[in-house]
């Protein structure tokens, strides 16, 4: 069961901050924002929302398929791609653009603060949907604003049930985009803030959402996650960490793991917890594509967090 996930190919430049973001940004002057962070560690990593999402499917042994529009400097993503067996098929080149950049700080509380640059991203709309390549699930990820319109359309027109991730996209589209948006979908991945910032400009409670779609998955990062489904709220605990080196990429990680559930037809609760235990893997390395681990590994260390066999 194929998945096609729309959204972001993208470098990475990832800065550690060895402070906290609270102690130099001043509220009361934040309309006069003038700072500097001293970063001694930084990496630039493959990233990107739809490549992080196929690269953690293809560690638990799903199919995944990234669609995304990449530039001139795609050279060293594209080698890693072939090294880590991840899909091309789905890959356009534009020679005139960057591929998209991400640079991302972060404090030693896990905040962060990020500046994008979209290139090549800004043309993914060029992209359609196949309707007959054998995909069944649909990704709606972070892309330029009509491509994410027209994928999530394309899909529904396909007959491919859709999982729409807004993720830092949300804030490109009005309460009817989004509403129009969930009527499309199948299912709803959010974080807790972006669950509020959806009621709020939907004018919909995360309960009336959820009776739209067959699920609705919030996540609360150390505090686990909430899957809204057939009536009920599954909560799905926080797995157990070694360490926390590097947010970034977790929700992409937790992603795949729902995705991976859906395609194996898991329950919801063993679903969540394998989504729960990717985000768990991802926060403990550096990079959003440096983790590893073999089916049977993950399968003990599941044992190991949630006192049960998948």
């Amino acid at each position: 069961m194929s998945a096609l996930i729309c959204g972001s190919v993208a470098y990475d430049t990832v800065m550690v901050f060895d402070g906290r973001f609270k102690d130099h940004i001043l509220p009361d002057r934040i309309h006069l924002l003038n700072v500097s962070f001293l970063v001694p560690g930084m990496r630039r990593n493959f990233g990107g929302c739809a490549g992080n999402i196929a690269y953690n499917l293809k560690l638990l042994g799903g199919e995944g398929h990234a669609m995304a529009v990449v530039g001139s400097d795609f050279g060293p993503y594209e080698a890693w791609m072939r090294a880590n067996g991840l899909s091309l098929a789905y890959i356009d080149r534009m020679e005139s653009e960057y591929t998209p950049q991400a640079y991302i700080t972060t404090d030693l509380d896990s905040n962060q603060i990020t500046a994008f640059h979209p290139g090549s991203m800004m043309f993914a709309h060029r992209q359609r949907v196949p309707p007959d390549a054998g995909i069944r699930i649909g990704v709606v990820a972070p892309e330029n604003r009509e491509g994410m319109i027209e994928h999530s359309r394309q899909f529904v027109a396909a007959g491919i049930p859709v999982l729409f991730d807004p993720g830092q996209g949300l804030p490109l589209f009005t309460g009817d985009d989004l509403r129009r948006f969930i009527d499309e979908a199948t299912w709803v991945a959010v974080n807790d803030y972006e669950a509020n910032l959806l009621a709020d400009r939907t004018g919909l409670s995360l309960e009336a959402i959820a009776a739209k779609v067959d699920a609705l998955v919030v996540t609360r990062a150390g505090k686990g996650s909430s899957i809204y489904a057939g009536g009920k709220v599954h909560e799905i605990p926080a797995a157990p960490i070694a360490a926390i080196s590097d947010p970034t990429g977790c929700g992409d990680a937790y992603r795949a793991g729902l995705i991976h559930g859906l395609q194996q037809r898991l329950d919801w609760p063993t679903t969540g917890r394998i989504a729960s235990l990717m985000g768990a893997i991802k926060i403990e390395h550096h990079g959003t594509q440096n983790h590893r681990f073999s089916r049977a590994d993950f399968e003990a260390r599941f044992r190991d967090s949630f006192g049960r066999g998948i």
